[in-house]
């Protein structure tokens, strides 16, 4: 283990440059120390690494030092083309070509005993990150926002908030792009504060002539955590319990699955149980007509109820004419 670590220390100072040992231990998931430990035995076995102290410090190795490390296990080769196998996020990145080149050379590089096992992994493995039935293709793609927030510009989005149709103008400092369970998102500051910006409510994008202004000492990763714990920590879920026909609840799964708190149990009816974000969310359910009958809370009934109410009063006459 040491070995390894120690190999993907000089790799990412190879990659990298200087940098801080603290972000070391973090990527490597080990203590500061050890990574000073670590700086010591690639010294002592003839690496030139140094390190430096002070705000702006952090360890590296002396300019022009390179080394050629080709060698990969079988396990590492496998999990490359796992990774790969992920395709949807380099589609629509517009890098896709790009993949299929990349993993080309890493085949023709990778020992001959691990190449039957990367080619079986690339036959047997098939992510795709693309849920059922998806919405309309949105107006500005993850691609055109990559190639945005390469520009190291400030941006201004056209963004359409959830519920409403009349997008609205803001300038933001980019950090980067996430993708999140199949959903693309904008990482960036606004007046000085994280904001998130989902990529697909993004109806134009506009690199302008001022440089982005990231906070100092601010990554993505980090951005993103505080971003993702505000999104965790919001008031939990309404639980909405519903009697589903078993006839109807293939259709279900596959549409409000994600959305689903456990198993389904019982016969038929077949019993389930959702999260919703809000009581009037569970208004989707009315789609499915009496397929699918809501039981509790209480509140969510009434506000079905009036919701089906207001619908019949509207198409009540439909019929006589």
């Amino acid at each position: 283990m040491k070995s390894g670590r120690l190999l993907s220390v000089l790799l990412l100072l190879q990659t990298r440059g200087r940098v801080p040992a603290a972000e070391l231990a973090r990527r490597l998931e080990v203590s500061v120390r050890t990574i000073y430990r670590d700086v010591e035995a690639l010294s002592a076995a003839g690496v030139p690494v140094y390190a430096e102290r002070g705000r702006h410090g952090g360890i590296a190795l002396l300019p022009g030092y390179r080394t050629d490390v080709t060698g990969l296990t079988a396990d590492e080769a496998r999990a490359l083309f796992v990774l790969a196998a992920q395709g949807g996020a380099h589609a629509a990145l517009g890098l896709d070509g790009a993949l299929g080149s990349a993993l080309r050379k890493v085949m023709a590089a990778l020992p001959a005993p691990h190449r039957p096992a990367a080619e079986a992994t690339s036959r047997r493995i098939l992510v795709d990150p693309v849920r059922w039935m998806p919405g309309p293709a949105p107006d500005t793609g993850p691609g055109e926002l990559h190639d945005a927030v390469f520009a190291d510009r400030r941006l201004r989005l056209g963004y359409r908030h959830g519920g409403t149709t009349e997008p609205r103008t803001y300038t933001v400092d980019p950090y980067g792009l996430v993708a999140k369970a199949g959903v693309w998102y904008l990482v960036a500051d606004r007046r000085g504060r994280p904001r998130l910006f989902r990529a697909d409510r993004v109806v134009s994008v506009a690199v302008t002539p001022a440089a982005v202004r990231r906070r100092e000492g601010v990554e993505l990763a980090d951005v993103w955590e505080v971003l993702r714990r505000e999104v965790e920590q919001r008031p939990t879920d309404v639980l909405v319990t519903a009697r589903v026909r078993r006839s109807r609840l293939d259709m279900l799964l596959r549409l409000r699955g994600h959305q689903l708190t456990g198993p389904p149990t019982g016969g038929d009816p077949v019993t389930v149980e959702f999260a919703f974000p809000a009581p009037g969310a569970a208004r989707a359910l009315l789609a499915y007509g009496g397929d699918v009958e809501v039981t509790g809370p209480d509140e969510v009934r009434e506000d079905l109820a009036r919701a089906a109410a207001e619908a019949a009063a509207l198409y009540g006459g439909a019929a006589e004419r």
